[in-house]
């Protein structure tokens, strides 16, 4: 299943900023469909950012975090040009990568 990311990263004074939108359903595991099934829990669990080969941030995610989440960040350390890439995986084993260049 494919879970895209829509994200950008810009220098913002001494920092660069990086924006990303996650797609992911984020079911708990504690509401129920239409027939009253349990609907299974699927959700994001661990969040690794990186700075070419540095990693700047790291989450370890639960079931709290709403659909669609959004993520904001700022690191020290990155120039305009440089690669940034975020990267998760879910409680079922999916993942999805996604870089972008700092501008």
């Amino acid at each position: 299943m494919a879970f895209p990311m829509r994200m950008r990263a810009n220098v913002e004074g001494d920092a660069v900023v990086v924006r990303v939108l996650m797609t992911h359903p984020e079911e708990t595991g504690l509401l129920k469909d239409k027939e009253g099934k349990i609907i299974p829990a699927h959700f994001i669990q661990t969040v690794t950012c990186k700075s070419g080969d540095k990693t700047v941030l790291t989450c370890d995610w639960g079931t709290a975090i709403s659909k669609n989440p959004f993520l904001e960040f700022r690191f020290k350390g990155g120039k305009s040009g440089d690669k940034v890439t975020v990267s998760w995986i879910d409680n079922k084993g999916d993942t999805s990568t996604a870089d972008t260049t700092v501008s």
